[in-house]
């Protein structure tokens, strides 16, 4: 299948394929939903006797938490958007337990938060391979920013994504997440005296993340003189208005931006001929708001940045002009238009 997609893209280079979105195509805002789960919160209770670190297999409540305290929060990331997912999730909270009314013990403030906080993402594939890691820093707990993204839910804390690796690389954008008081099981705190190792065991809660991304690059479906790079399977040709698509054809498509590949290759480094570069990420591709099946997702070889797709058109599809975007790691790109018969 990879070497008949070749030909495709030799007969799309010599036409002047270019990697540029399509004319007027806009690419979309991207909001990630970071499911976690196995959520324990362990707090810094014990101050003055490491030894006692991680010493108890038992459930051990926390004796709670003092403004200046650091705790450490573990959680197995299980879906990404609704889809399968696995990684984890780290943060790092000192307590700093803001409040505008006066109360000894507490830090007085215009505003309420619990906590200034780091946190780590790290993404795999319902496989096991890596995606990308995203971090985050802020505050916890009462409003988030003005301009967030208005959710179905109550969310909380203010933080900025400030990078990210893999897939992610360069991301940038904010983050939010749903109040624990509408999950269905809320994070445990556990004291630091409970052994980490048995988090899975002894069980955790729940967390949904909201991620506002603002994306290095996103996917872009290139163009050619004749019109966006999409392809039939047989004869190569570009699918047009005079030789358009069937319902249950397999297409292909070039694109940009779908970011690693297993092989991975150095950056602004050539994708090899052998073995094919596979695209690292989920890589889905919608005709019409419905998933396709997506049959290859590959570097082309000599190439930087430039990929091919693979892909069958639902059967359902209905006749006429049909809307086609590809996505990468979650991150949709712009949409484009073919001519379906």
């Amino acid at each position: 299948m990879f070497r008949e997609l070749q030909k495709v893209a030799i007969v799309l280079l010599f036409a002047g394929i270019s990697g540029n979105p399509v004319s007027g195509q806009t690419v979309p805002s991207n909001v990630l939903i970071i499911d976690v789960g196995n959520v324990v919160e362990y707090q810094g209770d014990v101050l003055f006797d490491p030894s006692k670190f991680a010493s108890s297999p038992n459930i051990t409540p926390s004796a709670g938490v003092h403004t200046f305290a650091t705790n450490t929060v573990f959680g197995d990331i299980v879906a990404v958007n609704g889809q399968p997912a696995k990684g984890v999730y780290v943060g790092t909270p000192l307590a700093i337990i803001l409040t505008p009314t006066f109360t000894p013990g507490r830090s007085i403030a215009d505003t309420a938060h619990a906590s200034i906080k780091s946190q780590t993402f790290e993404i795999l594939k319902s496989d096991s391979t890596p995606i990308g890691t995203i971090m985050t820093f802020g505050l916890d707990g009462a409003t988030p920013p003005p301009g967030a993204p208005t959710y179905p839910v109550d969310t909380r804390g203010n933080f900025t994504v400030f990078g990210g690796t893999g897939a992610f690389l360069g991301l940038r954008g904010e983050l939010v997440q749903r109040a624990q008081v509408l999950e269905a099981v809320p994070p445990r705190a556990a004291s630091v005296v409970e052994d980490p190792a048995y988090r899975r065991i002894n069980g955790g809660g729940n967390i949904r993340f909201y991620l506002h991304m603002l994306p290095l690059a996103t996917p872009a479906i290139a163009t050619t003189p004749g019109g966006p790079a999409v392809t039939h399977s047989n004869g190569f040709s570009l699918v047009t208005p005079s030789n358009p698509a069937a319902a249950g054809e397999i297409l292909s498509l070039f694109a940009s931006g779908l970011g690693p590949t297993k092989p991975g290759v150095n950056p602004g480094q050539p994708f090899p001929s052998s073995p094919a570069a596979v695209v690292n990420s989920p890589v889905d591709v919608t005709v019409n708001g419905t998933s396709a099946e997506v049959l290859a997702a590959v570097g082309y070889p000599g190439a930087v940045d430039s990929y091919q797709v693979n892909f069958r058109v639902p059967a359902d599809t209905a006749k006429g002009v049909a809307t086609i975007q590809i996505s990468s790691a979650w991150i949709v790109g712009g949409a484009v238009t073919i001519a379906v018969q």
